[in-house]
């Protein structure tokens, strides 16, 4: 009975997810690497680049289950944590939120019209940013989107596709995946 129950303890362990991301008091995913700023997208810009980093914007939701996915079992591998925090300056941004939003362009709306505005439709949707940007809407100017849950492997791909600059390469980041895929 003992050995049973030694057993069924250290499977119900193993069920567990890895990594049990913190949850705000507004219901999101919170992780040590996101920056509390007030979201004037322009000063945010300004701070990655005075920091050497590259500027994202990652949109989620309250009980998102992809959000939960990519908090649980992708940005809590060391080594894309690490990629992140040595590369890249993070916002988050609630779909359905009320903090206001100051974008590139001057206007100011609050995070759920923001998302509208930008044509966020879905969580977690990350925006990555050039280093020098015009008074466009931010979603103009996004030099990558990701909608959605993805792997380790790709997610680590286009952080770092972002951060090499290869959308300025003319090469397709899915042939970029493949390279890499292929390379291993």
């Amino acid at each position: 009975m003992r050995h049973f129950l030694t057993a069924a303890f250290a499977a119900a362990m193993l069920a567990l997810p890895v990594h049990a991301a913190e949850i705000g008091d507004d219901g999101l995913h919170k992780e040590p690497w996101f920056q509390e700023t007030f979201k004037d997208m322009s000063d945010d810009l300004s701070s990655a680049n005075d920091a050497g980093k590259r500027f994202l914007v990652i949109w989620e939701q309250r009980g998102c289950i992809y959000c939960k996915k990519m908090h649980e079992e992708v940005f809590s591998d060391p080594e894309i944590a690490k990629y992140i925090v040595d590369n890249y300056f993070v916002v988050q941004m609630n779909l359905f939120g009320d903090v206001e939003v100051t974008d590139f362009d001057g206007e100011t709306l609050p995070e759920k019209d923001m998302a509208m505005k930008w044509g966020v439709m879905f969580t977690p949707t990350m925006m990555f940013f050039p280093e020098e940007v015009s008074e466009d809407p931010a979603n103009k100017q996004a030099v990558a989107q990701m909608p959605g849950a993805f792997g380790k492997g790709t997610t680590m791909a286009l952080l770092e596709w972002v951060k090499n600059h290869g959308y300025e390469s003319g090469q397709n980041f899915q042939k970029y995946v493949a390279e890499k895929v292929m390379a291993k």
